[in-house]
């Protein structure tokens, strides 16, 4: 029977080649009909230190980077000996002889990936010397690859044709040494060319794509991982009239500059990690009082402080959606795939402008350096929006009313002061009780204009049910598909947090338990349901990794058949 699924990991150095030689796999296989996903985790230092990525290739749609290795490839020992264990049994480790040597221990083989590489004349081509060796494994076509290295390195160049010769020569010195090592995983069943046009593309760059779609003017940033990819796109492909981006000094003047682009009518964008938003609070307290649209993509990594700069984690969550002091509640989308990501930064530009105030887009780590190929979006069919602009004359009342109300736009008619006290509905400072109580009621009575997010769900009959959020979606979807024949367990998931659909909710506070995988040891998102009326309980991990699928399996399992004994007993 032929191989449907493809699990390698590459382990070494920063700096080795390491991501390079996963996103070149993914590439090769995505090309030819395969789907991919990759995952990596890296230090925080600029070269050097314990590296992996991984990638899965699979003849279907992979929810996940995959439990056990098929391939391990070992840039260094101590890369041999952190991951060789994860190798599956038939599994095989393929190991850089340049660096070190091991016993024949009936799975390894070794090879000098720099000598290899040298012998092309390209010191570069170490990553396809890898590449070649592993297609072999699983008798994939040589053709496949040559089509990915042509591809590639097209680029206009006069030494374009000598670089495409050195790197196919490498991928075919590669493949011998394989060949010669005695090794076969046996053959990966052939891919089939979906029926739509297909990208791959990291999480970052969905996020970006899917701002410039619906509108993006004005974007400013500070550098900070694991959102700095976000900057840099931007300073590249936002271009043109009307169009501007900037590199700040820092989180507050990121969140300021973005506010003022807001006010005067801008649709404006600005991403960091969890220590930058923790700076932006106040910013975003004055756009929720101001009523001033704005997106913030938090790209979350292991916290406090500094914390786990490289390190996926899911903890912002409490500080997303209330992160002003006083009564604020920020409407959150959190995607939790590539795809999601291009569609969430459009509905989060949508969302702020529809009720004029900032929107948060919540991705991770682990989703912003994930690649992974999707349905090449068809931009024809997106719903765009924006705000509605006042056109009357000035005595404008901005703030009168207990929803929306058209805004004006400096220069143009309806002038107002855009005010962070609290104020009346001209926009002058009150500190009379009812007027604050109009106000504040005012603000939440916006979000009502939010509950049109979609959701997915299946089994919905079942009283048990998983409802991941985020990155956690992957596995949990996975491990739901292992379990719903096995146990009474249905699925609910949506990237709309807050406000969830008014469906959805009433749906989930139906349920005798609801199961909620996070990444993070608070338990934040069935905190957050429980007040709201839903009986949620976390599983939650907190090691800066996403999480394994057998291990969501077996602790879904637990978790059932421990609810199942206490409703026994009671």
């Amino acid at each position: 029977m032929k191989k449907l699924d493809l699990v390698v990991r590459f382990a070494g150095e920063g700096g080795q080649g390491v991501v390079t030689s996963a996103e070149g796999l993914a590439q090769a296989a995505t090309q030819v009909g395969y789907h991919a996903l990759t995952y990596a985790t890296f230090p925080s230092q600029i070269m050097g230190g314990p590296t992996w990525t991984q990638t899965r290739v699979s003849t279907t749609e992979v929810l996940s980077a995959g439990d056990e290795l098929d391939v391990l490839v070992a840039f260094n020992k101590e890369a041999y000996d952190s991951h060789a264990s994860a190798v599956r049994e038939g599994g095989v480790v393929v190991y850089n002889s340049e660096e070190f040597a091991i016993a024949d221990d009936l799975k390894s083989f070794g090879m000098p990936f720099d000598e290899l590489a040298k012998s092309t004349g390209n010191t570069r081509a170490a990553n396809m010397v890898v590449i070649g060796a592993i297609a072999f494994l699983v008798n994939m076509p040589q053709e496949y690859l040559e089509e990915f290295v042509t591809k590639r390195f097209t680029r206009g160049r006069t030494n374009d044709q000598q670089i495409i010769e050195s790197n196919i020569k490498a991928l075919s010195l590669g493949r011998d040494q394989a060949k010669n090592s005695g090794f076969n995983l046996g053959t990966l069943e052939d891919a089939k060319m979906p029926s739509v046009d297909q990208i791959l593309i990291k999480g970052n760059e969905a996020i970006c794509l899917g701002a410039v779609a619906a509108g993006l003017d004005f974007y400013i940033g500070y550098p900070i991982s694991p959102a700095t990819t976000v900057l840099v796109w931007m300073e590249s492909n936002l271009v043109g009239p009307g169009k501007f981006v900037y590199q700040v000094s820092s989180e507050i003047e990121a969140i300021t500059g973005i506010l003022g682009a807001g006010f005067a009518g801008k649709k404006a964008m600005t991403a960091t990690a969890g220590p930058g938003f923790s700076l932006m609070s106040e910013g975003l307290g004055l756009g929720w009082m101001a009523e001033i649209p704005v997106v913030v993509v938090d790209v979350q990594r292991g916290g406090p402080a500094t914390g786990l700069p490289t390190k996926t984690e899911q903890s912002d969550l409490f500080a997303c959606m209330h992160p002003a002091h006083g009564d604020v509640s920020l409407p959150i989308i959190a995607p939790g795939t590539v795809e999601e990501c291009f569609y969430a930064s459009v509905d989060a530009l949508n969302w702020a402008e529809r009720y004029q105030g900032p929107v948060i887009l919540m991705s991770e780590m682990a989703i912003a350096e994930r690649a992974q190929n999707i349905p090449k979006p068809d931009l024809s069919k997106l719903n765009v929006e924006s705000r509605k602009v006042y056109q009357g004359s000035n005595g404008y009342m901005r703030y009168e009313g207990p929803g929306v109300t058209p805004m004006p736009i400096p220069g143009g008619p309806g002038s107002y002061t855009a005010n962070g006290s609290e104020h009346d509905p001209i926009g002058d400072t009150t500190h009379l009780a009812e007027r604050h109580v109009q106000m504040t009621e005012r603000r939440f009575n916006k979000l009502n204009l939010l509950k049109d997010g979609h959701y997915e769900s299946d089994n919905t009959h079942e009283r048990i049910v998983i409802m991941p959020w985020g990155g956690s979606k992957g596995p949990s979807q996975e491990a739901y598909q292992e379990l719903r024949g096995k146990l009474p367990i249905g699925w609910y998931y949506t990237m709309y947090l807050n406000p969830l659909p008014t469906s959805l909710l009433e749906e989930l506070r139906q349920k005798e338990l609801v199961l909620v995988p996070e990444l993070n040891y608070q338990g934040q998102w069935s905190s957050i349901l429980r007040s709201q009326g839903v009986n949620a309980e976390s599983i939650t991990q907190y090691t800066g990794l996403p999480f394994k699928v057998s291990d969501l399996i077996a602790k879904i399992e637990n978790r059932i058949n421990s609810h199942t004994e206490r409703k026994a007993k009671a």
